[in-house]
């Protein structure tokens, strides 16, 4: 009996000691657990061919949660550092509502468009040459807005969210032709 009670004692300190580690993490870092989510595949899954250059090239759904009271608007990056000739951008939103909860499959979100690697704005499917790659669905939460123009680059948009970042999330896929 005094063994199961100890038991008992040690666990609920541990989980106490765990809680609290994990509240003192986040007010260290500023950031908390958001979360981006896709019903067309789970994170580090295969993205089905209608989201890619083999398919329809449509966006997947996306859902959003858990994003931070104060946030102001939202990012949303997705590249592939796999590429050869150095990390491809396909995909690049900034000033999205931060209320934005869903993007639904084939929709452009509410924001203005960053310019991909295509050189142009919107979405632009996986298509990669040769292997497996990785998709990386970046969402980041601001406490301010960019004041930055439609078809602003990457490299522009992450140097300005430079001290703005509140939370940050993050879905992969991957994708191979066949």
């Amino acid at each position: 009996m005094k063994t199961t009670n100890f038991l008992f004692v040690l666990i609920a300190l541990l989980a106490i000691s765990c809680a609290q580690q994990q509240e003192k993490q986040t007010q260290q870092t500023g950031m908390v657990d958001m979360k981006i989510t896709s019903s067309a595949f789970v994170n580090n899954g295969v993205m089905p061919s209608e989201f890619t250059c083999d398919g329809e090239d449509l966006s997947p759904l996306l859902s959003i949660s858990d994003v931070p009271s104060n946030a102001k608007s939202l990012v949303l990056i997705m590249d592939d550092p796999d590429a050869p000739v150095g990390t491809w951008d396909h995909w690049i939103v900034f000033n999205m509502p931060a209320s934005t909860k869903e993007i639904p499959k084939g929709t452009e979100p509410d924001g203005i468009a960053g310019r991909n690697s295509w050189g142009r704005t919107g979405y632009g499917g996986p298509c990669p040459p040769s292997g497996t790659h990785r998709y990386f669905f970046k969402l980041y939460a601001l406490d301010t807005e960019l004041n930055l123009p439609e078809g602003t680059t990457k490299k522009e948009i992450e140097r300005a969210m430079q001290g703005y970042i509140i939370a940050q999330a993050q879905l992969i896929g991957l994708y191979k032709r066949r």
